[in-house]
């Protein structure tokens, strides 16, 4: 069964810097795009970065400058590099994978980033 597992999340001071990875296990294909979501406490999930199989990517204004996001389309891993941390970066992130033709929306478990002062 295709499945998105997710690691790197953890406990870091502000400032500092994290790196998430997903890896798309069970899959012989890149989907078309794959992005990182985040849902804090008492909010709504919202979308932190997204990248299409081309390259071409797009950040949520709350996090451009400091975050990164990346994939290698041949061994169907996502990046998401996040510098300069802050205390409302801190939320469990989650990995999607979509792929419009196969019809496929996948989610990570979600990892936890916590980040202190």
């Amino acid at each position: 069964q295709v499945q998105l597992v997710e690691s790197g999340g953890g406990l870091v001071q502000a400032g500092g810097s994290l790196r998430l990875s997903c890896t798309a296990s069970g899959s012989i294909f890149s989907f078309n795009a794959m992005g990182w979501y985040r849902q804090a406490p008492g909010k709504q999930r919202e979308m932190v970065a997204t990248i299409f199989s081309s390259g071409s990517a797009n950040l949520a204004d709350s996090v451009k400058g400091r975050f990164t996001i990346s994939r290698d389309n041949a061994r169907n891993t996502l990046s998401l590099q996040m510098n300069s941390l802050k205390i409302e970066d801190t939320a469990v992130y989650y990995c999607n994978g979509n792929d419009f033709h196969r019809a496929l929306d996948l989610w990570g478990q979600g990892t936890q980033v916590t980040v202190s002062s």
